[in-house]
C-alpha cells in the first residue's frame, strides 16, 4: 500500500505542487489549509486529495487534524511542513502579536505537527519529514525578523531531531527555496519583484514544481542516507 503524506499549508503554492506531485508519484496526500476553502475544495475536486481546515499553529486542533487523515487515510509516514505565513515589518515597527503569529505558525507548526507523527514513525522504524525554510532564513532579509527567525529555526530544529530520528529510520530535511513564482510572491510590487529577479543569477523565479521534484527526492524510500540536510534551491541567489 502506498504512503500517507500530509502537506500542511497544502492548497496553494509550493505545498498544492507538493501534494499534487506526492499523488501522482503514487502516495496518498492528504493537505491541512488555514482559512482559503475556495482553494481547499478546487485542489479537492480537481484532484480527489483530502483536505482538512486546521490551525497549525494550535497543537490541539493539529491533533484533530491528524486523527482524522489516519482514520481516513492510515498512519501519516510522510510529513511536509510547509505551512507559513508573513508579517513584515522593521523591527521598531513590528507589533508583538506579529512576532508571535510568524513563529508560531512557521516554527511551532513544525513542532506541533512532528510531535504529533514521530512516535509512529518509531515504532514503524520508517519516516520521512521535509520542513520548508527559506532564503530568508539563511541570508536575512530587512522587514522580516519574524519570517527570519521562524525559518533559520527550521534549521537548528531539523538538525536535531535528525540526530533523535536517524536510529529509527526517520529522516529529517529542510529545503530552502529562493523566491518561487506563487501568489505570495506576485503580489510584489512589479518594481519591487524587478529588482528581485535582477538579483537571481538564472534570471527568473523559481517554480513550485521544481520544489516539489525535491520534495520526492527526499522522501523515497531510498534517500534513506540523507538526513539532517538543508537544500538550497534558489538560482543561485544565496550560497550557504
Amino acid at each position: 500500500m502506498s504512503r500517507v503524506a500530509l502537506v500542511t499549508g497544502g492548497t496553494r503554492g509550493i505545498g498544492r505542487a507538493v501534494a499534487i506531485a506526492l499523488k501522482e508519484r503514487g502516495y496518498r496526500p492528504a493537505c491541512f489549509y488555514a482559512k482559503d476553502d475556495k482553494a481547499a475544495l478546487a485542489l479537492k475536486n480537481e484532484t480527489g486529495i483530502a483536505v482538512f481546515r486546521v490551525d497549525v499553529a494550535d497543537f490541539a486542533d493539529c491533533s484533530n487534524g491528524v486523527k482524522a487523515v489516519e482514520a481516513a487515510l492510515g498512519p501519516i509516514e510522510i510529513l511536509i511542513n510547509n505551512a507559513g505565513i508573513t508579517r513584515d515589518a522593521s523591527l521598531h515597527r513590528m507589533r508583538v502579536e506579529d512576532w508571535k503569529a510568524v513563529i508560531e505558525t512557521d516554527l511551532g507548526s513544525c513542532f506541533n505537527m512532528s510531535k504529533l507523527v514521530i512516535s509512529g514513525m518509531r515504532e514503524r522504524k520508517f519516516g520521512r519529514i521535509v520542513n520548508i525554510g527559506s532564503i530568508n532564513g539563511q541570508a536575512g532579509q530587512v522587514g522580516q525578523v519574524n519570517y527570519a527567525a521562524a525559518k533559520a529555526g527550521i534549521e537548528g530544529f531539523t538538525k536535531a531531531l535528525a540526530l533523535e530520528g536517524a536510529a529509527h529510520g526517520i529522516t529529517v530535511n529542510t529545503l530552502a527555496p529562493g523566491y518561487i513564482d506563487t501568489e505570495m510572491v506576485r503580489a510584489v510590487p512589479a518594481p519591487v519583484l524587478e529588482k528581485i529577479i535582477a538579483r537571481i543569477p538564472v534570471g527568473r523565479l523559481g517554480e513550485a514544481q521544481e520544489i516539489a521534484r525535491a520534495v520526492l527526492f527526499l522522501v523515497a524510500d531510498e534517500a534513506g542516507f540523507i538526513t539532517g540536510s538543508t537544500l538550497s534551491i534558489n538560482g543561485g541567489q544565496y550560497m550557504a
